[in-house]
């Protein structure tokens, strides 16, 4: 789903670039994940899993930033496409109004299990980042000035959630480190996954949230 969402907001969305003066299609992104979209959280954890120094950035502005890419990742394109003037800072540094259009929260090596990754140090789980996102609703509301504004602006707000690759490549498939290979079949990993990342999505975004992309 995430894929399709990304694609209907590419095929859709007015030709726009960073820069430009129109108001963007939503008032607010926010993003969950991994490495994909990690625009820098890892940079201060102690964590092996980092990309702030060449060659990731080399054709990045002003170079490496902790993207695991060499430029723009999915959720800056995202938001180019969105029209935001500018990409989504990482909660590792979001303050005061630049959480008004949005927050990205994704930590590469994360995955949907708390454990998972924890062997390259301390990423941050998604059960971690939607924690964070409650912290920012907080901080939000001050922005604000008020929960009523706050809840309706969150209501209009695009959120794409791209978890699970890491469950397998930094947990599952590592069996000298993690015990799920010996406590699951591929089939019974899979669907534990599932249910675990339908609970943790459910009850924080099924109520008001309008735009949702996940995989």
């Amino acid at each position: 789903m995430f894929t399709a969402i990304f694609l209907l907001v590419l095929l859709n969305a007015r030709q726009q670039v960073f820069g430009q003066s129109k108001p963007p299609q939503v008032p607010c992104y926010f993003i969950f994940g991994d490495s994909l979209v990690d625009n820098g959280n890892n940079n201060p954890l102690q964590v092996q899993a980092k990309a702030n120094y060449p060659p990731y950035g080399i054709d990045f502005p002003g170079g490496p930033t902790g993207r695991f890419t060499n430029g723009k990742n999915v959720a800056d394109i995202i938001a180019e496409k969105l029209g935001f003037n500018q990409s989504i800072p990482p909660y590792a540094t979001a303050k005061g109004e630049q959480i008004i259009n949005g927050v990205n929260y994704a930590s590469g090596s994360a995955g949907i299990l708390d454990e998972t990754g924890r062997h390259q140090g301390d990423v941050i789980s998604m059960n971690e980042q939607l924690q964070h996102h409650q912290a920012i609703i907080l901080s939000l509301s001050k922005v604000l000035k008020g929960v009523t504004i706050t809840a309706e602006h969150l209501q209009k707000c695009l959120y794409t959630v791209g978890m699970g690759n890491n469950d397998y490549i930094n947990n599952y498939l590592m069996p000298d480190k993690y015990k799920s290979k010996s406590l699951y079949s591929q089939d019974q990993f899979a669907t534990m996954l599932s249910e675990k990342y339908y609970s943790q999505l459910k009850p924080r975004f099924s109520p008001g949230s309008r735009y949702i992309g996940a995989n």
